[in-house]
Formats: C-alpha cells, sequence, structure tokens
C-alpha cells in the first residue's frame, strides 16, 4: 500500500488531494495551515492535519510517506516544506508546485530538491496525478525503496550473450543504483559478438563485466536481472539464486522470483521502462546511457515499427536531447564480417520452406549473432512470413527465429517445440531457443559429428514445423521424415 503526503491545499493542492482521496491503492494523508480546508476534507472523509507544512516540527510524528506532493499557493512556505520534507524523507518521492511567484532561486532549489516540480501556472491536475500515482510513479516508488533496503554490492545481470536492450538496461539499473549510493556493477555471461552491440559497447565506453560460470558470486550482496526474469534461464546463474530486482518487457514462462518485480510486457523494450526510471529518479542523463537506451528501443521496436508502445515514444522523446546522434549513426552502420555474409548466404541456399515458413540450417557457426541476421534476410524473400535459422557451436545448438504474419505467436511456438529440451522464449514476432547437443561430444571423427549434425537438423526443423501447425489458425505443409532415437533428448 502506497503511503502518500500532501503538504500544503492550495488550488492545485486541493483536487490533487481530492482525487488521491478516490484511489484505493494506498493511504492519504493532508497538512495544511488553513483551518476550514481541514474541516472541509475531514467532511468528505479524506485524512487532513491542521499545522503549518513548513515547519520541521510538523514532520516529525509524521511516518515515512513514499509519494510527497507539497502543493500549497505560496512560493516561499512550498519551498520549505520542500526542504524539511527532503531532510526528513530522504527515500520519499517528492512532487512540488512551485507556487504562484518563483524566482531563480526558487526553481533552482525546487529542481534540485523535488523528483518533480510542477510549474503552478501552466499544471493541471492530470500532470500532478500521473507523477504521484501512476503505474510507472510507484513503480520507480517501489524500486527506490528496493535499492535502499540493499547492501550491496549489486549485480545488475543481463541474459546471455546480451542485446542492446539487454546491455542498455544493466547500464541504466547502474546508474539509478549509484545514485542512491549503492554500488553496482552491469554483468553478463557469454559474448558480445554481433558487429553493431560491439560498436555500441566500444563507441559509448560502456563499462560491463564479462561473467563465466566459473567466477564466484560471493562479492555480490544482491542481484537484479534485466530484460529477462529468471536465473539460470538463459544465463549463468544459479537456478536456485535469490534475486533481488526484475525489470524485463517479455511475457515470463513460470513463476518470477524477486523482491520487486516490474513485467512491462506492453512496452516493446525494457529500455523504455529503464528510461522511465532514471527521468523519474530525476538523476540526469548520462549521455552513454541515454544513447545506449535509445538505441535498444529502436533495435527492439525494429525501429518503432514492431510491438510498439505509446510508452516507447514517449521515453524516445525524453531520452532524444541527450542522446549522441552522430555516435548512434556509427553504431547502427558497422562494418559487416565476411563470416555473417557467408551464414546468410547458406540459410538461404539450405532454406526449407513450407507455405510461408522457412526454415534452414546454417551448420558450424563462429558467430552466433549472424543467426538473426540471416532469419531477418529470409523474411525479406517474397512470400515468406515466418523463419526460423540455426546453427551449431561446440555442443550447443543455437536458433533465431523472425515472424511478420498476425497468426504466430513464436515465443509460445518455440517454447512449445523446444522448452523441454533447451531454453526457448521472446516475443510474437521475435524469438529464440538454446539446445545442449551433448551426443556430439562423444563422436569420435568428423564423419560422426556431420551425420548426427544432419539428424539433429532434422528433429529442430521437424518439431518446429509441427509446433507452427499446432498453433491456431496456422497450417503449413506437411513434414514426414522423422528420426524418433534422438527425441531422447527430451529425457
Amino acid at each position: 500500500m502506497v503511503f502518500r503526503l500532501v503538504l500544503g491545499c492550495g488550488a492545485v493542492g486541493r483536487q490533487v488531494a481530492e482525487r488521491l482521496a478516490e484511489r484505493s491503492d494506498g493511504r492519504l494523508l493532508v497538512v495544511t495551515s488553513d483551518e476550514a480546508v481541514v474541516e472541509t476534507l475531514r467532511d468528505e472523509s479524506i485524512p487532513a492535519r491542521h499545522a503549518d507544512p513548513s515547519d520541521p516540527e510538523t514532520l516529525a510524528n509524521v511516518e515515512q510517506p513514499d509519494v510527497v506532493f507539497v502543493g500549497g499557493d505560496r512560493t516561499d512556505v512550498n519551498r520549505s516544506a520542500l526542504e524539511n520534507a527532503r531532510g526528513r524523507f530522504p527515500g520519499a518521492s517528492i512532487v512540488a508546485s512551485l507556487g504562484g511567484n518563483p524566482t531563480l532561486s526558487d526553481r533552482q532549489t525546487f529542481s534540485a530538491l523535488a523528483d518533480h516540480a510542477v510549474d503552478a501556472d501552466g499544471a493541471i491536475v492530470e500532470r500532478v496525478i500521473d507523477e504521484t500515482a501512476s503505474r510507472s510513479a510507484e513503480a520507480a516508488i517501489g524500486l527506490r525503496q528496493e535499492l535502499a533496503t540493499i547492501d550491496g554490492p549489486l549485480a545488475v545481470v543481463t541474459h546471455d550473450n546480451p542485446d542492446p536492450d539487454a546491455i542498455a538496461s544493466a547500464v541504466a539499473l547502474v546508474d539509478i543504483a549509484e545514485s542512491v549510493g549503492l554500488e553496482a556493477e552491469a554483468c553478463y555471461f557469454g559474448e558480445i559478438s554481433h558487429q553493431e552491440n560491439r560498436a555500441m559497447v566500444n563507441l559509448l565506453d560502456l563499462d560491463l563485466r564479462n561473467l563465466s560460470p566459473e567466477d564466484s558470486l560471493e562479492e555480490y550482496g544482491a542481484f537484479a536481472l534485466v530484460d529477462h526474469s529468471r536465473p539460470g534461464v538463459n544465463d549463468g546463474l544459479p537456478e536456485s539464486l535469490d534475486v533481488d530486482i526484475v525489470i524485463d518487457h517479455h511475457p515470463p514462462r513460470g513463476p518470477v522470483p524477486g523482491s520487486f518485480v516490474e513485467l512491462r510486457e506492453e512496452a516493446g523494450a525494457t529500455s523504455t521502462v529503464l528510461a522511465e526510471y532514471v527521468d523519474r529518479f530525476n538523476i540526469g542523463f548520462d549521455r552513454a546511457t541515454a544513447t545506449a537506451l535509445l538505441y535498444g528501443i529502436r533495435v527492439d521496436t525494429n525501429d518503432f515499427t514492431r510491438e510498439v508502445a505509446p510508452a516507447d515514444f514517449r521515453a524516445a522523446s525524453i531520452l532524444w536531447p541527450h542522446a549522441d546522434v552522430s555516435l548512434l549513426q556509427q553504431i547502427e552502420q558497422p562494418t559487416i564480417e565476411g563470416d555473417t555474409l557467408e551464414t546468410i548466404a547458406r540459410a538461404i541456399k539450405n532454406r526449407e520452406q513450407r507455405d510461408s515458413v522457412a526454415v534452414a540450417s546454417v551448420g558450424r557457426i563462429s558467430n552466433r549473432d549472424a543467426l538473426p541476421q540471416a532469419a531477418d534476410q529470409l523474411l525479406a524473400m517474397e512470400g515468406v512470413e515466418t523463419t526460423l535459422v540455426f546453427g551449431f557451436r561446440d555442443e550447443m545448438a543455437y536458433l533465431s527465429a523472425r515472424s511478420r504474419a498476425n497468426d504466430v505467436d513464436l515465443g509460445e511456438t518455440l517454447r512449445d517445440a523446444f522448452e523441454r529440451i533447451g531454453s526457448a522464449g521472446g516475443h510474437a514476432d521475435m524469438a529464440g531457443a538454446q539446445l545442449e547437443i551433448g551426443i556430439l561430444a562423444s563422436a569420435d571423427d568428423e564423419d560422426e559429428v556431420e551425420s548426427i549434425v544432419s539428424v539433429v537438423e532434422e528433429v529442430i526443423t521437424k518439431r518446429f514445423f509441427e509446433a507452427i501447425q499446432s498453433r491456431p489458425g496456422t497450417s503449413v505443409g506437411t513434414y514426414t521424415q522423422t528420426s524418433e532415437w534422438l527425441f531422447t533428448l527430451e529425457e
């Protein structure tokens, strides 16, 4: 339950108090020096106290609020109330009205102490309500409270082989944690191999730690997951790890652990959520972080054309003035490696198409990030609406899928087909999976390896076509070949 404290009850403050009283998600207390207003509010069953909101003694006996709204009409009274509230409640989210006649010094003080300063001359009640009671505001309050309880350092962990959205989200959460005095580090398992992802990290000089499964985690006092939601699933963490914070935009498959969990499925990117948090914490945008977040949103929404939401546009508008556009252009136009072009060529050559669904194995790969690029290239072919491209590296099979068909949910499709024998998930129009093919390690020679790979290719292709076929409203041609003995992988 959220506890909201209103200090001062002027023209805006009165309307805000009455609107907040209508909410059923928390408690409210109004403190004002106007005794008549106190009586009126009490008649309306709104908790109110007669006291001077600018007097430090007034706050001495008030319990810690989650949100404070300073809503008097006079600038000098609001400034004193703001200064006292920030000193008494350092962990609260504070929204303050500037009052009737603020000076430059007043504006600077309000900007420094309040999470959000509202100019009363142009304020509307809906704006203030949004800052004090919206879902994202309450989530920011919850995150602030959780960070305040953590005895760091905090490890902010992305999913394996992170993409721009995961990288940017981790860096932004580190900025937020450090703004409240908590030591934090952005971490990932695997590698950053896609040329655009490497360009992003290098050009923006982002600070990331590459963990290996053998590394000890004892140096960290707490853990946060970004852009995924379960430890041990698409990351190198133990499945039994206690997680403190989870921030993601993917639909979960099963229970999500964590003291603070924000799953914003309607957002097109986790970077959107983190951009809102940075803005609401009022810590200012580091240029590299803002550029990374903007790029993360653009990649995950395919330049605002795929699973995009109004929140993504709002976040982009917040980030744009702080981002380095010239660096963004360099990140988006890196050189393409020869191996990537060869992988794309093999996908086109080896594709097997049934109706509008194309599946391709590219065999052994050196760079797994070439797979989504190959899947995108197949999707651009005439008559193709859904693609799956997969390849092998060490003892793993990596899968990447794309779709522009309205009747296909790739995230669910890949989970149905492969989750029992690996990890799989994603969105309706793009998803991926990883399958451990341990049998490759026991092969004695290259011919035997190639024979096993051929059978695995057949099984992956079959299972994907069958999973597509089983989804409501979809239809693909019949796939008849099978090698049932390989289904022992499920055991």
